[in-house]
């Protein structure tokens, strides 16, 4: 079985395993492939759990490997459910306030002051704050902004309100309106803050900002001199939920053709955006909400956000922000005290596809079947790299069927690419993690363990690669 994982295997007119599908590479992007914002893969921190996770020697190392291997910092966003809960206090010498049961729990109120924003200052990537608007406290919220504004010279937007679908009937920015709530009055209710705010900080907002309303129709409603003063809008999305009972499926999730299909809901929102001049970001996402602990922390959720990167840039759009919550009592996160999760790895498996030099991307295959196969693309619409990535589902029962994967025009002369794969014992795994044959994470984010490169014969301009079910490959060209 490890030799089956580690090394790349030539496979001309071999029996042993049977041909999956042949695949022409272009010598340079075609019309489909999609040009990639260097920080396409980035992350949201919520907000009570920013100052902690800025003691994690996991969070600076973690942000610095994706920023090696992209040549360019994942952008944050600090914001979620407690940012709602948060009120800004500026003779506050504390970054947070807040009392908790247990660590494990979100507290229901908190307080934050300018150590907060001290703290988001030192962070290396662009920063999205999300601030209060469901308090209807405008006041405090604007006192945030704008000391945010002056102190984070790497500040790029500010958020008024995290979900608004979502707020209470008794939520103060409700009762004082008087008027209900609905997506009509939520929209002219973040313009008015959003006009308010801008004489003071300028036209720098992200706007939606929800899950289950659309955020082309929030854009809409708040008119073209609305969108003139946001820098983005968000929406969050998760393609299943945890939420009351619900029930979360990992072969779902991982498929390939269910990626390709589900992502394709935001080529509508992304134009909207885009033709309004802004940018279009997942501004929340992650494999399911309420955490799914049956899926989440998997080496198959690893594989999805690798589809599903490359899926949402396809799609338009600009940045996918993986969301991290409560330090060590989060089921999809990245990292926490002393560990690093298997989602983790896909986030830097894509990341080393895309490279720094990943100025485009475009999926090969049709979409259809659990085989996925992408190209990258240097700035001169060059390929520099494949990536094949096998979504069947192995629950580590039995043996994993292997395919095969020929890959004819990704070289005019005979010799030799090279290659390395990320793997895992099966698609359920939460350890045991490879990129590259031993290679790993610590508990720090530190790299770990020795990289082994696969060889690959090209010959007459074709090769061949297999990709063992639950198993992704990139292809250096």
């Amino acid at each position: 079985m490890a030799g089956r994982r580690h090394v790349l295997r030539l496979l001309w007119g071999s029996l042993l395993v049977p041909l999956c599908r042949a695949i022409a590479v272009p010598s340079s992007a075609p019309l489909s492939a999609a040009l990639v914002d260097p920080s396409l893969l980035s992350v949201s921190l919520e907000f009570f759990a920013f100052p902690g996770y800025t003691t994690l020697a996991a969070t600076s190392n973690c942000l610095a490997n994706l920023a090696t291997l992209r040549g360019a910092q994942p952008a944050i966003r600090i914001g979620g459910t407690t940012q709602d809960r948060a009120t800004f206090y500026a003779d506050l010498d504390e970054a947070v306030n807040y009392t908790v049961a247990s660590p494990a729990d979100a507290p229901d109120s908190l307080t934050f002051g300018p150590p907060f924003m001290a703290l988001a200052a030192q962070l290396k990537g662009e920063v999205t704050l999300g601030l209060n608007r469901q308090l209807d406290n405008q006041s405090a919220s604007l006192a945030a902004a704008a000391l945010a504004k002056e102190t984070m010279p790497n500040l790029f937007a500010v958020e008024l309100g995290n979900e608004p679908e979502f707020y209470a009937s008794n939520s103060p920015i409700i009762v004082d309106g008087g008027q209900g709530w609905n997506q009509n009055v939520d929209a002219a209710s973040e313009k008015s803050w959003f006009e308010t705010f801008s004489r003071s900080v300028g036209n720098i907002f992200q706007g939606a900002v929800t899950l289950s309303w659309s955020a082309g129709e929030t854009l809409t409603l708040i008119g073209s001199d609305g969108a003139a003063l946001l820098k983005s809008l968000s929406r969050h999305s998760y393609p299943q939920s945890a939420c009351g009972g619900a029930s979360t499926n990992l072969p779902s999730l991982m498929n390939h053709s269910g990626i390709v299909s589900y992502t394709r809901q935001y080529r509508t929102e992304a134009a909207q955006a885009h033709a309004a001049s802004i940018k279009y970001f997942l501004g929340e996402t992650n494999s399911a909400t309420c955490g799914g602990g049956g899926i989440s922390p998997t080496f198959g959720a690893a594989l999805w956000i690798v589809d599903y990167v490359l899926q949402g840039a396809l799609n338009g759009v600009d940045r996918l922000y993986f969301h991290q919550g409560t330090i060590s009592d989060c089921a999809y996160c990245f990292w926490g005290q002393s560990s690093v999760f298997a989602p983790y790895y896909g986030a830097a498996f894509v990341s080393e596809f895309l490279g720094s030099n990943g100025v485009k991307a475009a999926m090969l295959d049709d979409g259809t079947g659990a085989i996925g196969v992408y190209a990258a693309f240097n700035a001169s619409n060059s390929p520099v790299r494949l990536l094949i990535i096998n979504t069947d589902y192995y629950s580590g029962t039995g043996t994993p069927a292997t395919s095969v994967v020929t890959l004819s025009g990704a070289g005019s002369t005979d010799g030799t690419k090279l290659a390395k794969r990320m793997t895992a014992p099966d698609a359920t795994s939460t350890s045991g993690v490879t990129i590259g044959g031993s290679a790993s994470f610590a508990g720090t984010c530190a790299r770990s363990g020795a990289q082994t490169m696969e060889s690959v014969t090209v010959s007459g301009g074709t090769m061949s690669v297999s990709v063992r079910a639950s198993e992704a490959l990139i292809v250096f060209l």
